[in-house]
């Protein structure tokens, strides 16, 4: 990983139905920027969809007059829908995911049965980034880089001072993410965590999402520093070892994710719903006793 070069501007929005952040990582106004991890919002009960996360992140793009250059995911999400194609729709920009996506969609297009013409070559994304790839935005050169374990194809992506770490660490007082989905691997995502820990110190940041326990207010961006003196589950001296046998007892008490059964089968196909059936409805599929 590159060591940081600027100090790009970061404008996060929380999406409290989904806990989720939303960034926007930007020079100046008036210049390029790339979009993180978006929402679509979706109720379960319904079925329906709304974009009232997504047009904050509208509304802020355009109030800047900035050019969106990408609209990133830090990997296929398991707990809200990504917004990347109405986001796409309305401010232009490249839909990208890291290229290890294809182990994700075959592993899913089994889970779920998919339609034969489902494509697992992650070709329903415009760009599939390869480990440390260079990421321009305008002034801004970015790197995306392959953090595995929460899913065998997580990335994250580091802009100057910046670095959006998905699903890899939360906040000091919440911990880490957890490693029990299909190709989830512990080990893999302690390695990935000490390799985002290894930049220096006064790194920024910036958690995909925040759970804050004791009823703290809603925080997501910390330091190298401050994740390595104070993660409950990631601190300086947690061995693989340790972090392994903690992640392996914790895991096995959590429930699966809310949305975890639509959000997959869309966030592999970047955003896109599946194709309409002969009814012209699109649908997602609720495979019994699967997962």
């Amino acid at each position: 990983m590159s060591a940081p070069e600027k100090k790009p501007n970061v404008h996060g929005i929380f999406d409290p139905a989904t806990w989720t952040v939303t960034y926007v990582v930007y020079d100046a106004p008036g210049s390029s920027c790339a979009i993180i991890d978006s929402v679509l919002d979706y109720d379960p009960k319904s079925g329906r969809t709304k974009h009232v996360s997504a047009d904050k992140v509208v509304e802020f793009v355009r109030a800047n007059q900035l050019k969106v250059e990408w609209i990133l995911e830090t990997h296929a999400h398991a707990d809200h829908l990504s917004a990347a194609p109405y986001l796409k729709e309305k401010l232009g920009g490249k839909i990208s995911i890291g290229s290890k996506i294809t182990a994700v969609q075959k592993v899913f297009a089994g889970i779920f049965n998919l339609e034969p013409s489902f494509k697992q070559d992650g070709s329903q994304f415009d760009h599939l980034f390869a480990e440390d790839e260079v990421i321009q935005v305008g002034s801004l050169t970015g790197h995306a880089l392959f953090v595995p374990g929460h899913t065998p194809a997580c990335m994250a992506y580091q802009f100057g001072d910046a670095v959006f770490v998905g699903d890899t660490m939360f906040m000091p007082d919440v911990g880490s993410a957890r490693c029990d989905f299909p190709g989830g691997d512990a080990r893999a995502l302690y390695a990935s965590n000490r390799k985002i820990l290894s930049l220096p110190p006064e790194t920024r940041l910036f958690m995909c999402h925040d759970y804050p326990p004791n009823n703290r207010p809603i925080q997501f961006e910390t330091t190298v520093a401050e994740q390595r003196a104070k993660n409950i589950h990631l601190h300086d001296g947690v061995t693989q070892e340790q972090f392994v046998e903690m992640r392996t007892k914790r895991d096995a008490t959590l429930e699966m994710p809310v949305l975890i059964l639509p959000a997959v089968q869309i966030n592999i196909r970047a955003g896109h719903l599946p194709p309409p059936e002969s009814n012209g409805t699109s649908y997602v599929k609720i495979p019994l006793n699967a997962l």
